[in-house]
């Protein structure tokens, strides 16, 4: 499927292309670009960041997005290998990414069955990347996926740019290595046209867990008088030497590069295709239309005896899946006077084949699951002088059903999500803001199924369904936001009050995916800074930290949830003159627990980066280096029914170099 993607890509390229030549150029504040309504603005009143294409651009080097989301508050970050590139996972305000909608351009990237985004199946996808939008909490409404922890937006290429033609190449630790080739038509004609293709390897800092990857992306865009068309198109395939099992202390002392899982590998295609349009029906009405279809194919292995602890015949398990994902969105937006009214409907159709295989025996089972969804909102913004009063409203359905050798009766929820919310502008430069929402999600595959990838049954033949029942957070939002000519800030507080909340107990299941338990009683709050602060012409200051406390109480009890570390502060220092710049950043990351009795916990740690870069004409060269202290850091972990403490160790210092060529 790859290769037919690509096929497909180059063959658009040249149409466009050829299309494009010795056409006059339109000044781009002559047409209009494809509207997403989703995101966050200064007066919206939730908790949100931005991160600009230009700081993407800086600290881009082929690494899993999930390392430079946690240089923004509340957000952790592990990798199975050590090092940034493969399979890398992140927590917000300590919760798991299943728990984060992910979106690009308003598309859904979460698998609605286990709703994780994967951003490994799209390697380099930070190349193609505009803008990044995060907001912390329920935020606004959203397609997919419930924003029940917070949501990712990612924005594609801006087609209105000039024309640009770049080639990269990096080579750093562990033997890895990014190359990408980048190009972009600016508008000629009314067309536009965006590729890039990139190469990663790296060996990964743990023994045998290489990662081998190839993506693409292209956009192109048509404009016209009142409106615009834009089409997405990104497929990536990876390889991966798999090392998702923690290691025993015992085994850490001895050599830090052990990897507990033997001889498995996987293997993922992935691709996806979005077409978009916005029509400007009136000069204070637009309608935003999309239509996706995802396709995802791949499998993993599975080393039965090594997970069980005991030694390895060779004989492997495999797990394979085969998906498709397809849906559509439109979205109708008014502006009368002061009031913003916009409304939208969302729908989709997903399936996806699992199948079970033995080397020695064959096939063993095959099963598919189904899971549909269709939402609609509303939402008014409405401006009276220095307030502006928010209300969102979500209705979303969703139904899951299973076909296998197990009987299964179709599943299905309702969710009523309410938003409310007011800002007001103290001055020209202070904002404050306060929001109510709640939201509310339904149990994953995992959840149900207890780890067991083919559904079981009991001795009457009934299925066994660990959980199905929805979890609701309600989650209050009080903040401040600071706008000046040196000083740029947020400040915020939340308190989230959980009902049945599903997490994570910290083991694994028999499919090698985490476990989780429900609780009946849980919340979190906390506080979150982000701070920009230029102290010069050429200094410049940004801090990102966040202070949490959260507690789960079952019964009689009161503990913490696992992996939920109570500070976390990142601070960074930037030089920039003329062709140069440097940037000294620290990360302090405290204690957290890794089991739910609050006995066994990894220790606090700090971690210090460098970057610096130097461009002169069509040519920069930038140089990484990081973990400079050489910090022996743990961030994941997980104790065994056994009491065995498992671990997931970092990477020591290491570098990375590289090169650039624009014109």
């Amino acid at each position: 499927m790859y290769n037919r993607i690509v096929a497909v890509i180059i063959c658009l390229f040249f149409v466009i292309e050829v299309n494009a030549q010795d056409t006059p150029a339109i000044k781009k504040n002559s047409l209009r670009a494809v509207e997403i309504i989703y995101q966050a603005n200064t007066h919206t009143p939730v908790s949100y960041q931005n991160i600009s294409g230009k700081i993407l651009d800086a600290k881009n080097t082929g690494q899993e997005p999930s390392f430079l989301l946690s240089e923004t508050p509340a957000i952790t970050v592990y990798s199975d290998a050590g090092n940034s590139q493969g399979y890398s996972y992140y927590r917000l305000r300590g919760m798991d990414q299943t728990r984060v909608n992910t979106t690009l351009d308003g598309m859904p990237l979460n698998e609605p069955e286990d709703q994780g985004a994967y951003f490994s199946n799209y390697p380099d996808i930070l190349n193609s990347i505009s803008k990044i939008q995060i907001q912390r909490g329920v935020g606004t409404s959203k397609n997919g996926t419930s924003s029940y922890a917070g949501s990712i937006q990612l924005f594609s290429p801006d087609l209105t740019d000039s024309v640009k033609t770049t080639f990269g190449i990096g080579y750093g630790s562990y033997n890895s290595f990014r190359v990408f080739g980048e190009y972009q038509t600016g508008i000629k004609n009314r067309k536009s046209l965006y590729v890039r293709a990139s190469q990663i390897y790296t060996d990964g800092y743990k023994y045998h867990s290489s990662n081998n990857s190839q993506s693409v992306f292209i956009s192109g865009g048509l404009y016209y008088d009142k409106t615009t068309w834009k089409i997405n198109i990104m497929a990536g395939h990876q390889q991966n030497d798999m090392a998702w099992l923690g290691v025993a202390d015992s085994l850490i002392q001895k050599d830090r590069r052990t990897n507990a899982n033997s001889n498995e590998r996987d293997n993922f295609t992935q691709g996806l295709i979005q077409l978009q349009n916005s029509w400007q029906i009136s000069p204070r009405s637009v309608l935003n239309s999309s239509v996706y279809y995802t396709a995802l194919k791949g499998n993993y292995d599975f080393d039965v005896n090594n997970y069980m602890g005991i030694p390895s015949d060779g004989n492997l398990f495999n797990y394979a899946f085969q998906s498709n994902f397809t849906g559509l969105f439109t979205n109708y937006s008014l502006t009368v006077n002061h009031l913003t009214w916009t409304t939208g409907i969302h729908g989709n159709l997903y399936n996806r084949q699992h199948l079970g295989s033995d080397k020695a025996l064959g096939e063993l089972y095959k099963n598919k699951g189904y899971k549909n969804e269709l939402s609609t909102f509303s939402k008014i913004e409405y401006n009276l002088h220095r307030f502006n009063l928010f209300a969102d409203l979500q209705y979303r359905y969703t139904s899951f059903d299973y076909k296998g050798s197990v009987a299964f009766q179709k599943l299905d929820w309702q969710f009523l999500n309410p938003k409310a919310g007011i800002s007001v502008d103290v001055d020209k430069h202070t904002n404050l803001y306060y929001s109510i929402g709640r939201t509310s999600r339904e149990p994953t595959r995992n959840d149900m199924f207890g780890g067991n990838d083919d559904l079981t049954a009991d001795s009457t033949g009934q299925a066994i369904l660990f959980n199905k029942k929805a979890e609701s957070v309600t989650d209050h939002e009080l903040g401040i936001r600071l706008h000046g000519q040196h000083l740029s800030m947020q400040f915020n507080g939340y308190y989230m009050n959980f009902n049945n909340e599903i997490v994570l107990n910290g083991k694994f299941g028999p499919n090698g995916l985490l476990l989780t338990d429900n609780v009946k009683s849980s919340y979190r709050t906390g506080l979150e800074l982000s701070l920009n602060y230029q102290l010069c012409k050429h200094f410049l200051l940004t801090n990102n930290s966040s202070f949490n406390y959260s507690r789960i109480k079952e019964q009689s009890t009161t503990f913490s949830p696992i992996l939920t570390p109570a500070l976390i502060i990142n601070q960074e220092i930037a030089y920039e003159k003329n062709h140069f710049g440097i940037a000294v950043s620290g990360r302090y990351q405290g204690k957290s627990f890794i089991d739910f009795a609050n006995d066994v916990s990894l220790d606090q740690y700090v971690l210090i980066n460098a970057r610096a870069h130097y461009t002169i004409s069509h040519y920069e060269v930038s140089f990484f280096l990081n973990n400079i202290t050489n910090a022996k850091y743990i961030n994941n972990g997980y104790v065994e029914a056994d009491g065995t403490r498992k671990y997931f160790v970092q990477a020591p210092t290491n570098f990375y170099i590289a090169f650039k060529y624009s014109f």
